[in-house]
């Protein structure tokens, strides 16, 4: 019942988000594009159990390289306009298409990178035992002010309790810390370091 309940709810909220959206994104898509040069941002992420799907965000960064072709750091490409839609989480909207698609839910652990999938403990692990959300348990408790260690217990709490009252919790406590930008990211860093593994952990 309460995975039929989360797919129905997901369904019909992220239809209600988008069309509430489509005005800011109709708005922000030709800045992105002026500022950038591209509006849209994909890459495969691990989804449930893992396997792969294409994620979809609005793009923060243009893709200025040095003399070597190499991309500059990110907090050399991350433009205005990109600070300023990451400040309000509004590059998170088109992943309402991958809520609708099935690939994620409105609640559910954050998808990650690839390259982790070999870098998790067994228990880290399980934190695809569910889809992956567009906000979470650790993103209400702390975002990307979280240690790795520390954001991966708080995912795998979200596994082993999660429940349809828990995920309307969540999204009642996302709303006020998306409009206050907390817990966007540390001090000093344009983007979240990277997950080195347990025994090297750049956190």
């Amino acid at each position: 019942m309460y995975h039929a309940a989360k797919r129905a709810f997901d369904i019909i909220a992220a239809i209600a988000f988008g069309l509430a959206a489509a005005p800011f994104a109709a708005v922000l898509a030709p800045l992105l594009w002026q500022a950038q040069g591209s509006v849209l941002f994909r890459q495969l992420r691990p989804g449930l159990h893992g396997k792969p799907f294409m994620l979809y965000k609005f793009c923060s960064m243009n893709s200025a390289r040095d003399e070597q072709g190499q991309l500059l750091p990110d907090d050399q490409r991350l433009t205005r306009i990109g600070r300023f839609v990451r400040s309000l989480s509004l590059d998170e909207l088109p992943q309402l298409w991958n809520v609708l698609r099935g690939d994620m839910s409105l609640v559910g652990p954050r998808p990650l990178l690839i390259e982790y999938l070999d870098l998790y403990s067994h228990e880290q692990a399980r934190r695809h035992d569910v889809k992956p959300g567009i906000t979470g348990w650790a993103q209400v408790n702390g975002r990307n002010t979280l240690d790795w260690k520390d954001k991966f217990a708080l995912d795998v709490w979200y596994v082993d309790h999660a429940s349809f009252s828990l995920d309307l919790k969540i999204l009642w406590y996302t709303f006020p810390l998306v409009a206050r930008r907390a817990g966007i990211g540390r001090e000093g860093r344009a983007t979240i370091e990277k997950f080195m593994g347990n025994d090297i952990d750049a956190c």
